[in-house]
């Protein structure tokens, strides 16, 4: 592991009043829940898994703010999937914060490990931990994705799941990078109101609305099975939104989200995805900003928090390999209800990992 990697599990602060620390899709068939309790029993057998630490043991209000108040590690070894923090926003055209976006949503983190929608406790099949925060030089934004891309070659190395929290969305050229040398060419599942694919902005070809072009630049995405919902709002041009339309994308504008579920879309999302690896990347200012206020490039008309859920929840029985959610900007949330929505979003994912089962 590289020198710095993970280094904020050595300092990771609380919010909730604890002190700093030292230190291929599978079956997504509901099943009976004796069926669950059984193979959970079993597993734990064979090996340990982490449980967050619920209110039933410690109060809400304490204990150490890692997500879900999951036990902290030093790298990936034993796990099947971890939450990272990538505290980074020297990406941003607008208004900076984000850096500070992993911290809050780890303090607005959900402290109970069953999803009551959709059945799921990912806790009793997936060993599951925070392990801090990848280092980043906040001073210079190519030496940060290069590091980035180095530490999360490690993250992944053993074949863990990345849950990585933002950040600015620079985060996920990198992220894809390490993923795609892993992997191969992915699908994306993109989140946005933005299409973040322009060549260069100020002439500098690396910042928040540039990652997904060097993506495409480097062969790191699988062009038919790239799919980007929720666009809108203003661009550089009348044409913005049909940038990834020329390279192969599938594009879905907000507009034509409006007034209606996000079910069906999903449904043709999962055959366009096919067996593959797919990275979900989640920018929360595709939710309206009605909702979710604390983000640096809000546009009105976005999706509703349910369309989100539908979203995530839609990605059950895809082979995803990564996820990210980025974009939240504690300065601008004001209520916390961003970063909250942001931490729940998160939990979504863990539930319709590989591996995950509904114990209904």
């Amino acid at each position: 592991m590289m020198p710095g990697a993970f280094s904020s599990v050595r300092a990771l602060l609380s919010c909730r009043g604890g002190s700093s620390i030292a230190g291929s899709a599978l079956a997504n068939q509901l099943v009976p829940r004796a069926a669950v309790h059984q193979s959970a029993a079993l597993l734990s057998k064979e090996r340990k898994l982490n449980q967050p630490m619920t209110a039933l043991k410690m109060a809400r209000p304490g204990g150490i703010a890692s997500f879900m108040r999951l036990p902290i590690q030093e790298g990936t070894e034993g796990l099947d999937a971890c939450f990272v923090g990538v505290p980074l926003d020297t990406g941003t055209s607008n208004k900076s914060g984000a850096r500070f976006g992993p911290r809050q949503i780890r303090c607005e983190s959900p402290l109970r490990p069953s999803n009551q929608g959709t059945g799921v406790n990912p806790f009793l099949s997936l060993n599951v931990a925070d392990v801090g925060d990848v280092w980043v030089n906040l001073f210079d934004l190519p030496e940060a994705c290069k590091k980035i891309r180095d530490q999360y070659r490690e993250i992944i190395k053993n074949g863990c799941i990345p849950l990585s929290m933002g950040g600015d969305h620079t985060i996920s050229y990198p992220i894809l990078q390490a993923i795609a040398e892993k992997y191969g060419p992915v699908g994306l599942i993109h989140v946005d109101a933005h299409p973040d694919l322009q060549d260069e902005v100020l002439g500098s070809p690396i910042g928040h609305g540039t990652p997904f072009k060097r993506a495409y630049d480097e062969g790191l995405l699988d062009c038919p099975r790239v799919i980007q919902i929720g666009l809108r709002g203003t661009g550089y041009s009348p044409d913005d939104c049909d940038i990834g339309r020329s390279l192969g994308f599938r594009v879905v504008d907000a507009y034509q989200c409006w007034h209606k579920s996000l079910a069906p879309l999903m449904e043709e999302v999962r055959q366009q995805m096919g067996d593959g690896p797919v990275y979900l990347s989640f920018d929360i200012d595709s939710i309206d900003p009605g909702f979710c206020p604390g983000t640096g490039t809000p546009e009105m008309g976005g999706l509703t928090p349910i369309q989100a859920l539908e979203i995530v929840r839609g990605c059950r029985g895809i082979n995803l390999v990564g996820c990210d959610l980025v974009e939240v900007s504690p300065p601008y949330d004001f209520e916390g209800i961003t970063a909250a929505t942001g931490a729940h979003l998160l939990f979504e994912m863990l539930c319709v990992l590989p591996g995950t089962k509904s114990q209904r």
